[in-house]
């Protein structure tokens, strides 16, 4: 959208629409108005979400996402219904994700796995600046982009 929604602000709706009416004759007819605000949305959706969920788990929690998510994966493997047991199984559920988490020793391994793992498949393949092939962009981009 425009650089004002980057910033922190957000563009108003004449702002939009200001946008919108700049946009040439082709891709107005490719996208209504209603359309191309849904993928103006979508896009800084995909952009900020990991971002936020990221910050999230480091303020409140020892948690990365790869670590959140191994117990939550963990946690639904109990089968017994006996407390005593499930209560053995949640302490070796916690120590197996705290080792990918932020102070586990295996920290390095969960936070590579968190941001080129996770958060790429949660914006579709892409890192944080929109790029497919990270180093190697300049030749990758140009070729995903062609094959979809």
């Amino acid at each position: 959208m425009s650089d004002s929604s980057k910033g922190g602000s957000h563009p108003s709706e004449d702002q939009k629409k200001a946008i919108y009416e700049g946009l040439s004759d082709d891709q107005k007819k490719k996208q209504t108005y209603t359309e191309w605000v849904k993928d103006a949305y979508s896009n800084q959706y995909e952009n900020w979400m990991p971002w936020i969920e990221d910050k999230y788990l480091a303020w409140f929690g020892t948690d990365n996402k790869a670590s959140y998510a191994t117990k939550d994966t963990l946690d639904k493997t109990k089968v017994t219904g006996i407390s005593q047991v499930d209560k053995l199984q949640d302490g070796v559920n916690n120590l197996v994700g705290d080792q990918v988490g932020k102070e586990g020793l295996l920290a390095p391994v969960g936070n590579m796995a968190s941001k080129e793992g996770i958060n790429r498949a949660e914006r579709g393949g892409k890192d944080e600046s929109g790029s497919y092939g990270g180093p190697a962009s300049n030749y990758t981009d140009p070729v995903v982009k062609n094959a979809q």
